[in-house]
């Protein structure tokens, strides 16, 4: 009698942790587990943009320190690419590092001192298209765009709260006046806005929402010449 063949297909995986005995356990149970294909792995957030390069994966697992980029600034460079994995932070557990990983990107989040399955598991969840924040209600984060705007976006949503021209925003923020474009067209869509003066609004009404100390004489005649 033939055995009936598992038909899910396999995820392919890439890693990297700059830690090398923590890299080296991840891989050897990535390896272990049929579900996955390990393609790649690093040290660096440069090593694994140029291994992403070469050999396309679906799922990627990132130290949330990885030298030199950092896992917040990897994340925002990730989502400029074609096709980029979706990325799992593996990390300290705080409420810092989870909502940041959230709104930079990530799909999911797992804790350094969780136990090997857990991690794999996530891995196959994420490659399905769910977010899993084990320790956040990410439905109740979704509620409010401003948590899913990554550091970049919310750099900038502050910076159009301040009257700055697409030019004055490309020299504050250190990008191209395209990168701006696009990084306010992501703004846009995340916010449900169509354009600057609805951007700005929602900026001022949601920080009043937070702290309704907040709102000064000054920011209220800023809005209404908008």
């Amino acid at each position: 009698m033939a055995l009936i063949q598992d038909a899910r297909p396999i995820v392919s995986v890439m890693l990297a942790d700059s830690n090398p005995l923590v890299l080296s356990g991840m891989s050897e149970a990535f390896e272990r587990d049929p579900r996955f294909s390990l393609v790649a792995t690093s040290s660096t957030a440069e090593g694994f943009l140029a291994s992403m390069v070469r050999v396309p994966a679906q799922v990627g697992v990132i130290d949330w320190n990885l030298p030199l980029l950092g896992g917040a600034r990897l994340l925002e460079v990730l989502r400029e690419q074609d096709s980029p994995p979706r990325v799992v932070v593996y990390a300290q557990p705080s409420d810092e590092s989870h909502v940041t990983a959230l709104g930079a990107g990530a799909a999911g989040f797992v804790a350094r001192n969780c136990p090997v399955e857990q991690l794999l598991e996530t891995c196959m969840a994420v490659a399905s298209g769910r977010m899993v924040f084990p320790y956040l209600d990410v439905r109740q984060l979704q509620q409010d765009p401003m948590n899913t705007l990554s550091r970049r976006e919310s750099a900038m949503l502050e910076a159009l709260s301040r009257g700055l021209t697409n030019r004055e925003l490309s020299r504050e923020l250190e990008i191209s006046t395209n990168t701006v474009k696009f990084h306010l067209s992501n703004l846009y869509d995340k916010l449900s806005v169509r354009n600057r003066a609805q951007a700005i609004a929602f900026y001022y009404s949601s920080r009043n929402r937070r702290d309704p100390t907040a709102g000064t004489g000054s920011d209220e005649s800023r809005l209404r010449n908008k």
